[in-house]
């Protein structure tokens, strides 16, 4: 009797051992790889030029959201992100907000005082040493009170900006700059005020010997197009959006208003049809050189065309728009946002291959 179970697990080992020979590289990918890692260097015959667009290398962390889901991420999934970020060309990451109404990124004395809730871990101090780790510059975003009017962003943020600076700015070489992450689409009483207050602050506590000019500030702003619409409902058009002109006409003042404290404006490109981005990124390319601010595009990686909010874009629109940037001499192209729709690890598993299909691209 033991000698046949001997021989059963014998055989058993052998045409398991014979299995995974001819799977080979195809094998799956254990959950510690990500998914579609098996086929990560899977090819197809492109019809279009390769790489005639604007590589993404910065990208948004969206670790306090309202509209997408959260990952539950550790410090070994985050680390395995930046790693697949820094294999894509990815050289500057963005904490989208450090706060959200009382959900917080990093333990604030401030808003834990207001009622806030204690986070589980520090995750600015990780993605300040993630940064360093691999290489990147690191973007501090603002806390964001809720309110949609600009004047209410500015109290708890003298508090935030001088916590944030005091624990990680000093602290860590990677911390490079600042995201003002109030969203602004159009004029609203209050904005401009609001942005040179906030922006004003960022630049001087951070002056020093190396940056006498304090570290920069970005803003992502939307544009009031076709598209910009409440993710909270299922249509994906309204039938006006902004003229061209009439976009040119407000941001011409706003920018007149807050080019002394932002040094970069990065316009979210999804409010827009796809025939309508060379116009406006015209537009956003003409007043941002007036005005000696780096144009961005803030290239999204996840879809506004469908009513169900929000998946993975489909690769051929992110292309579109990554080419009008670079027709249109943009400065950079960063995206909202890597690890949910671009990540081989990604809880959507469309992620993986958008990632495969924009390296297949930019080879």
């Amino acid at each position: 009797m033991e000698n046949r179970r001997s021989f059963i697990k014998k055989s058993a080992m052998a045409a398991a051992a014979v299995c995974l020979s001819e799977i080979g590289s195809n094998a799956a990918p254990t959950a510690l790889e990500g998914f579609g890692k098996a086929n990560r260097n899977s090819h197809s015959n492109l019809i279009v030029p390769k790489g005639d667009a604007l590589p993404i290398t910065g990208t948004f962390l969206d670790e306090i959201s309202h509209d997408i889901p959260h990952q539950n991420w550790g410090e070994a999934e985050w680390d395995r992100d930046f790693r697949y970020m820094k294999e894509m060309g990815i050289d500057t990451v963005i904490d989208i907000r450090c706060g959200y109404k009382k959900f917080m990124t990093y333990p604030s004395p401030y808003l834990l005082k207001q009622g806030g809730y204690m986070p589980s871990v520090d995750l600015i101090d990780l993605f300040c040493r993630l940064s360093q780790k691999y290489g990147m510059t690191y973007y501090h975003g603002l806390y964001d009170c809720g309110s949609r009017n600009s004047v209410d962003q500015v109290e708890p943020n003298k508090y935030i900006i001088e916590e944030v600076w005091e624990r990680y700015g000093s602290k860590y070489d990677s911390f490079g700059g600042w995201y003002i992450s109030h969203e602004l689409g159009r004029y609203l009483d209050g904005a401009i005020g609001a942005f040179q207050t906030m922006g004003k602050q960022c630049k001087d506590i951070s002056k020093s010997a190396k940056h006498p000019k304090g570290l920069p500030t970005f803003i992502s702003p939307w544009i009031d197009g076709k598209k910009a619409v409440s993710a909270a409902k299922a249509e994906v058009h309204r039938d006006e959006g902004v003229s061209v002109d009439d976009h040119r006409t407000k941001w011409n003042t706003i920018f007149d208003g807050i080019h002394e404290y932002v040094d970069a404006c990065a316009f979210q490109d999804g409010h827009i049809d796809y025939d309508e981005l060379d116009a406006f990124f015209t537009v956003n390319k003409q007043l941002c050189d007036k005005y000696g601010i780096q144009c961005w595009t803030n290239a999204e990686s996840f879809d506004r065309d469908m009513p169900i909010k929000f998946f993975p874009i489909k690769f051929d629109k992110l292309r579109l728009k990554l080419e009008a940037a670079k027709r249109c001499s943009y400065d950079k192209a960063i995206t909202f946002e890597f690890s949910h729709f671009m990540s081989p690890q990604s809880a959507y598993l469309q992620a993986g291959h958008l990632y495969d299909r924009y390296k297949e691209y930019f080879g």
